[in-house]
Order: structure tokens, then C-alpha cells, then sequence
């Protein structure tokens, strides 16, 4: 593995640092008056979820990390684990459900995820930024309501609640975005 300078550290990088597999979320260059320069970098275990602090002089040697990044299929859920399939060996992998969060609704039957691998581990899962839902319950649509920035609350099929525009009704498929939560446009 690659040791790198701490003033090359860039958010995204995923460092091993104090025996864990830290992402840094942050990264804030510092040149202050007296003194050397150095990076203050906010990061996240990838394991625990813990959050740190940490401060790298440009002569501190800091290991990054590669992680792989496979594409696979969701099969189904089972006792809080998420079953997945390699669509090339056909190998099945078996991970928590907490690693998706709250996108965890988002997730449906047949849909390409890709997860990230250190080694043999898996430390993360991101699914597709927009994902298609329909709505199953709303306000229905008052005549006349044409203000431009109106959002009825709706229930989709998954059980999440969204802000719609007034002229997406019941029974209607639309595009969700799955980091923000909210309205993308209609399918």
C-alpha cells in the first residue's frame, strides 16, 4: 500500500490510521502565522462509524488504502442481512443491513449495487442515485393550486415519506433521489 505525505490527503481517501480504516470526509489546509503548514482532516471509521479529528504535518506518512469496488445484485433480506450476488461467479455475499441506513428502503429486488471490498471484507454498500417508487397515498390535487413552490407530503410504495409537487397524484411512478430523499422529476 501506497504511503502518502499528510498535506496530499483529499477527501474521499481511505487511510489507515490507529490500526482502522478511516475515509476522510473533511480536509481543511492550514498555513498558520508561526510554525510549520498542516492538514486538520475530519474522518469516519468505515467499521464502526466513529468520527475523528486529526491533524497531518506535511511530513507525516499516512498509508492509503484501495478498496475494490464490485457490482452486484440484490437478492433478498434475511434477518437483518442483505443477500447479494456476484453477477459473474455467481458467488453470494451476505452483509448487514445497517450499512445502507437510511437508504435502506430504497433497496429493491434485482437492483445493481456496488459494494467495496478491503480484502475479503465488505465495508460499504451505495445503490443508484435515482431510483423509481410509486406514490400510494396523497393529498389529492386542489384546482387552482398553482404556486411554484407547493409540496404536498406523499407515502411511496417502500414506506417513505416525500415532499411531491400538487400534480404527482396517487397510484403515479417518480424518480427519488436517494442521497437527498426528496423529488426528482416523474417517470
Amino acid at each position: 500500500m501506497p504511503k502518502i505525505n499528510g498535506n496530499e490527503i483529499r477527501p474521499g481517501n481511505v487511510l489507515e490510521h490507529d490500526g482502522g480504516l478511516w475515509a476522510a470526509v473533511k480536509v481543511n489546509h492550514v498555513k498558520p502565522g508561526k510554525g510549520g503548514a498542516f492538514a486538520q482532516v475530519e474522518m469516519k471509521n468505515l467499521r464502526d462509524g466513529r468520527k475523528l479529528n486529526e491533524r497531518f504535518r506535511s511530513e507525516d506518512k499516512v498509508e492509503r488504502v484501495r478498496l475494490d469496488q464490485k457490482d452486484q445484485q440484490f437478492l433478498y433480506e434475511t434477518d437483518g442481512k442483505l443477500v447479494f450476488m456476484d453477477s459473474e461467479t455467481f458467488e453470494q455475499t451476505e452483509l448487514d443491513s445497517e450499512l445502507l441506513g437510511d437508504r435502506r428502503p430504497f433497496l429493491q429486488d434485482g437492483m445493481m449495487a456496488t459494494i467495496e471490498y478491503y480484502g475479503e471484507e465488505a465495508l460499504s454498500v451505495s445503490i443508484p442515485q435515482k431510483v423509481t417508487c410509486k406514490v400510494v397515498e396523497t393529498e389529492p390535487v386542489v384546482k387552482g393550486q398553482t404556486a411554484a413552490n407547493s409540496y404536498k407530503p406523499a407515502i411511496l410504495d417502500n414506506g417513505v415519506r416525500v415532499m411531491i409537487p400538487p400534480f404527482v397524484g396517487e397510484g403515479e411512478d417518480i424518480i427519488v433521489n436517494t442521497e437527498l430523499f426528496e423529488y426528482s422529476e416523474r417517470a
